[in-house]
């Protein structure tokens, strides 16, 4: 199928290394330094006069420059703000800057830009521009730089904008070189954005993340490897993947999902999964609920057929046994696990019944689709009772997988993968890693969650609503996700991860729509009506 999306700038995330080599080719090529210097720097100071013209025109500017490369941006964004009529000085608590840096500051005195001798006063009313270390950073800023940043955002907070990365932040994890980082209102990705800026880690000291196109060239990106991360944003929603279905044809044909959610102790997720699945446009939704609520689901979802009933546990979960009818001939996908609950002693030790219906959807052929307790059960009692660890099960699938942990989750199914889950800054690296070692296509779930394909392609969201990380948000992205999965297995017999990641974009772009209105309207109904309303 159709890469998706493009492999240009808007999209490539890379690390520094990456960045660093690419703009060497151009260099190599002919490219001048100062040429690629002067166009990053104009495009930064056009975005920061368009954005904080008023600001800069009371107020004024402060550059903060270091000694390399981004400290020569800084003092051509200094020197055009200047000449633009903005009242503009320079701060650079370096002795030694690299040749074309020392060249730039050299102008900008000759210019009349004044150079502070002494830092700052953290309070001033000036926007302050921080162009001090760049990509590059590894170490700590020295104890007093950190300490005045610090001091800048307790002061002034939000008047501060960061050139590529706020100084004191990793451009490859995310997190703080040291104690603390400069904490951005805005920070401006120059050519293409670096992985560490969109990790979870990262977002309160990146702040609103602004891509500074170069137009680098095509023949230049596809140097970087297929596995280079894809960021996904609100453009992305317009040709997001969309299952090539007949137009003639049957509710059979556009799609069939048998979703298995709910219980005595968690009712709510199953009208939650369902109403995300009936978002997708899926054909065919048919449920295996618990007893108490397949008498009424027809309330809620006429259009919804009670496949099962099953029983429940004494302590409220869902019991798995005995296993659905899984004729590959009547059904594209299965979801397994929103509201079903853990198994409690001593089922937790192994159940053999429920283990027995495991053993057999390894022969299934469609896809499966787990998510909350599914995982939870197939990396505790379910491995336990079959012998195995949870990867090794779903290495054994003859069908596809797609499973959407949290990273608690995810550390159950992965327990050698658990440092890297539980930080947010390596989850494209940690995603990657369990999607090689299971054969699973893996929606590893956070602030900006991750996608990851077992042949090494990754997509990460590069924006979400804060506000709707809430309860039962992730029941209508399971059922969202496993709906999207059924038409594209009917319409292509194709459940590529691509499939996923576009369900995972448009689930995070219907909170953000739905979080303009007020905290309040990013419900998890109202998210899953939403995404019915951008199908």
């Amino acid at each position: 199928m159709p890469a998706w999306p493009e492999r240009d700038g808007r999209h490539l995330l890379v690390s520094s290394a990456q960045m660093a080599a690419l703009e060497e080719q151009l260099f190599a090529s002919g490219l001048p330094v100062e040429a690629l210097m002067e166009k990053a720097a104009l495009a930064v100071t056009r975005r920061l006069l368009e954005q904080h013209g008023e600001q800069l025109a009371r107020h004024g500017a402060l550059v903060l420059v270091g000694p390399g490369h981004n400290g020569g941006d800084g003092l051509v964004i200094a020197r055009e703000l200047h000449l633009a009529g903005v009242a503009t000085a320079i701060w650079s608590p370096f002795e030694n800057h690299k040749p074309l840096t020392a060249a730039h500051l050299r102008h900008a005195i000759w210019l009349g830009i004044p150079r502070l001798q002494r830092p700052p006063a953290a309070n001033g009313p000036e926007l302050w521009i921080d162009a001090l270390l760049g990509i590059g950073q590894r170490r700590a800023p020295d104890a007093a730089l950190e300490a005045l940043l610090e001091e800048r955002q307790q002061r002034r907070p939000g008047a501060l904008v960061a050139v590529d990365v706020p100084t004191g932040l990793c451009a490859d994890t995310g997190r703080p070189t040291g104690r603390v980082s400069a904490r951005a209102s805005t920070t401006y990705a120059i050519g293409l954005v670096k992985t560490g800026l969109v990790q979870d880690a990262a977002l309160a000291a990146v702040g609103a993340l602004e891509w500074i196109d170069l137009g680098l060239p095509g023949t230049l990106l596809e140097t970087l490897p297929p596995s280079t991360v894809l960021g996904l944003g609100e453009r992305d929603l317009v040709d997001r993947l969309r299952a090539p279905l007949d137009p003639a044809a049957s509710k059979y044909q556009r799609g069939r999902l048998l979703v298995v959610a709910g219980s005595e102790a968690y009712p709510g997720a199953a009208s939650l999964v369902l109403a995300g699945a009936t978002s997708s446009g899926c054909g065919s939704v048919r449920a295996a609920l618990p007893a108490g609520l397949a008498s009424s689901l027809w309330q809620q979802h006429p259009h919804v057929v009670v496949s099962q009933t099953l029983a429940c546990h004494p302590h409220g979960s869902l019991r798995l046994d005995p296993l659905l009818d899984l004729d590959p001939q009547r059904l594209d996908v299965l979801l397994i696990g929103p509201g079903i609950g853990p198994l409690a002693p001593p089922a937790s030790q192994g159940n053999p019944e429920e283990a027995d219906g495991w053993q057999r959807l390894l022969a299934w052929t469609g896809l499966l689709v787990l998510d909350a307790d599914g995982l939870n059960r197939l990396a505790g009692p379910v491995a336990q009772g079959l012998g195995l660890s949870a990867g090794v099960w779903l290495q054994q699938r003859l069908g596809p997988t797609w499973i959407t942990p949290h990273p608690g989750e995810f550390a159950r199914l992965f327990p050698e993968l658990a440092h890297q889950s539980h930080d947010a800054a390596t989850a494209p690296d940690a995603a990657a890693a369990a999607a090689r070692s299971s054969g699973a296509c893996v929606l590893l779930k956070g602030a900006r969650s991750v996608v990851a394909a077992p042949d090494g392609r990754r997509w990460q969201l590069l924006e979400a609503a804060p506000n709707s990380a809430r309860a039962g948000l992730g029941d209508v992205l399971a059922g969202h996700a496993a709906g999207l999965g059924a038409m594209a297995m009917a319409g292509t017999g194709d459940a590529d991860a691509s499939w996923l990641a576009a369900a995972a974009l448009a689930h995070a772009q219907a909170g953000l729509q739905l979080s303009a209105a007020g905290v309040g309207a990013s419900s998890p109904m109202a998210v899953a009506q939403q995404l019915a309303n951008l199908c």
